[in-house]
């Protein structure tokens, strides 16, 4: 099998799982909660959290997870908006349904910035809370999942999104654990 013919198999079997998962008439509580999920990964939880365990503690650690977390985005940010340029992979509310819960702040889907955010902050989180880890990946899997769910981007774009966020979390970590 060659690489195109792998690429389109891969691509079906994506939106054979994103019609699996998304459904036009989801029960309100479902639809409900995944608004709630998906808000909770828009950015302005991150800014609260470097806000008030960075700049309004005197705990050393928790300036740390603060930098840490700015640091983690400032590596993040520019790779999703590069990657989510280059890949111009186009959002299945605009190709395969009609219409989503929610409308998208841009048109492409690969990868998930939502996925990424959430993932690069549960990694952090995980490294300074360790106890609470299991929590902090079952969100993040909440906010990944709540954005095929809600019907604007494939299984794929969260997966990817999820392993771009953890990389850019994990690199994070190391650099800050140099200084």
């Amino acid at each position: 099998m060659n690489e195109n013919n792998m690429l389109k198999k891969m691509a079906q079997l994506d939106q054979s799982l994103f019609l699996m998962v998304f459904n036009g008439n989801a029960p309100n509580w479902l639809r409900n909660s995944a608004l709630g999920f998906s808000k909770t990964g828009d950015g302005g939880l991150y800014v609260l959290i470097a806000v008030g365990f960075g700049w309004l503690s005197n705990e050393p650690e928790l300036r740390l997870l603060a930098m840490t977390l700015l640091l983690g985005f400032l590596i993040e940010r520019p790779i999703y908006y590069v990657a989510k340029n280059s890949f111009a992979r186009i959002r299945p509310c605009d190709c395969l349904i009609k219409g989503a819960y929610i409308v998208p702040s841009d048109k492409f889907s690969l990868p998930s910035g939502h996925s990424a955010g959430a993932f690069l902050v549960a990694v952090v989180l995980a490294q300074y809370f360790p106890e609470l880890i299991s929590l902090w990946f079952l969100w993040a899997t909440c906010v990944a999942t709540s954005r095929v769910l809600l019907g604007v981007h494939f299984p794929i774009d969260v997966v990817l999104g999820a392993l771009m966020g953890s990389s850019c979390g994990l690199l994070a970590i190391l650099l800050v654990a140099t200084l």
